[in-house]
């Protein structure tokens, strides 16, 4: 690729696009070859305080700007992305390699996101409680955080910036959003939509840095007053530290390492096909990916047999192409990480029943591909089950039963998902009440409504998103103690 042929993006501060004449770059390559095609500002130490200092200024009319006024301005950014649906489909096939149906599905949850929000923004509620003496009213607001902190994973580029802002905004915070090193095009062509709305400047803000120092200035301000990460358990942990000091408020979604466990009375065919749509999507980077199988020893020949024919059945190649199912991963450094866990846990007696390389051809030569893994004969700590994998493998464990799945799964430091396959009503209610995770899928192949609520237990994390408990981790609680004689 020519050097003229890589487009720029910009970040965006207070309503204006930083100048690059003075400033680094970061570039970004296509997960699908390895090129750059791509390249964003790299804002300096100095941006980031500016940032800061105009998202807070912003913050105080924003905050008084009435709910259903907050709420239009929001509507307005959602059907501007709207019409330009397809253009962002394809930024984000080249940006993280889904595959460009993943990604028009991916724009539409971005908007979904944001009207959500934006409808519920006038259905904030407090609360009114009985006072103890005559002459006296004790009420509760719900108020504003100030100043936040959207931090983005690679692996949804733009959806997590919906699902950011949209409650952010909707609820009278301002927001800067920091998208991933790996993917930050995006989150640049989102704030041209921002500054081609009539949002007031400083509301939402952008920025994208290569310095650790910048973006530790970012979380460690006292300016932030509240900071959403979507990202690893060992970021959850770093920022746990960095907000310390000034006690900032955290929204965190962590790791995973989602179980899927089938039992013995299961439909098998439902669950293969539920097992292996739950493990391959996004090229199995989703956090709450079907990332091990426990299969009850009666049928685990059974379903390795119809597991392993289903997944020969899915097409890789390029994300832009119709009929394939599975593009490239986003990250190489990640992807060498799995294979070595994979040939690491075959040299301990696990056998590869599918994949564990990269597809056959030319095309497959550059770039991030990894072909649809299944693992067999796998142990309950060997290395695919001890760590999370994030890419396109599946390890199969047979296990005796419900309950040994159960204490595989809660064996765990992580407890975000877990599926569960069974037609025992019994199970059900036993899983509920004993699987130590914050979404449970029953039957259910992987799905999320924006109606729900999306959270991790023990190191996965803590308050979550999405539905009218998702919106409410932005908002703080104001006590009122008032006396009218």
């Amino acid at each position: 690729m020519n050097q003229t042929d890589i487009q720029h993006y910009r970040c965006y501060i207070n309503g204006e696009w930083l100048d690059d004449n003075t400033r680094e770059v970061i570039e970004v390559e296509n997960p699908s070859n390895n090129e750059v095609y791509a390249t964003v500002t790299a804002c300096t130490k100095n941006d980031v305080q500016y940032a800061l200092e105009t998202s807070e200024k912003a913050q105080i009319s924003w905050a008084l700007t009435p709910a259903n006024t907050r709420a239009q301005h929001i509507i307005e950014i959602a059907n501007k992305l709207k019409a330009e649906r397809e253009h962002f489909a394809k930024l984000l096939v080249l940006e993280q390699g889904k595959t460009y149906p993943e990604a028009l599905g991916e724009v539409d949850d971005t908007i979904t996101y944001m009207t959500y929000s934006a409808e519920a923004a006038r259905r904030i509620q407090g609360a009114i409680f009985p006072a103890e003496q005559p002459n006296k009213r004790l009420s509760i607001y719900k108020v504003p955080y100030g100043v936040t902190v959207g931090l983005c994973a690679f692996n949804y580029p733009l959806a997590l910036i919906g699902r950011k802002i949209g409650p952010a905004l909707a609820t009278g915070n301002t927001m800067i959003i920091k998208p991933h090193e790996l993917t930050p095009t995006t989150a640049s062509e989102f704030c041209r939509l921002v500054d081609e709305s009539s949002l007031p400047k400083g509301v939402i803000n952008m920025v994208s840095t290569k310095s650790a120092e910048a973006a530790s200035l970012l979380v460690e301000s006292p300016i932030t007053k509240l900071i959403s990460l979507t990202g690893s358990t060992r970021a959850g942990r770093a920022m746990y530290r960095a907000a310390a000091d000034n006690i900032t408020g955290l929204i965190l979604e962590l790791g995973g390492k989602a179980p899927f466990i089938v039992c013995a009375d299961a439909d098998i065919d439902k669950a293969v096909e539920a097992a292996v749509i739950s493990r391959y999507a996004n090229c199995g980077q989703v956090c709450i990916c079907n990332e091990m199988v426990f299969v009850d020893e009666k049928i685990a020949d059974e379903f390795t047999d119809k597991v392993v024919k289903r997944t020969q059945q899915i097409k890789v190649g390029d994300p832009f192409a119709e009929g394939v199912h599975m593009g490239p991963n986003v990250s190489k450094f990640g992807l060498d990480r799995v294979n070595n866990l994979v040939q690491e846990n075959v040299n301990k007696g696990a056998k590869l029943l599918l994949g564990g390389n990269k597809p056959e051809g030319a095309y497959f030569e550059k770039g991030n591909w990894y072909a649809p893994t299944i693992l067999g004969n796998v142990k309950g700590n060997d290395p695919t089950i001890s760590e999370e994998l994030f890419a396109p493998v599946m390890p199969i464990v047979k296990v005796n039963g419900f309950d040994e799945a159960v204490a595989l799964a809660n064996n765990r430091e992580e407890g975000l998902s877990a599926y569960l396959y069974t037609n025992d009503y019994r199970l059900h209610q036993k899983a509920i009440d004993s699987l130590e995770v914050g979404t449970i899928f029953i039957n259910q192949q992987i799905i999320g409504n924006i109606q729900g609520y999306h959270s991790g237990h023990k190191t996965s994390g803590n308050a979550g998103e999405d539905g009218v408990f998702g919106i409410d981790h932005y908002l703080q609680k104001r006590t009122i103690y008032l006396n009218y004689e």
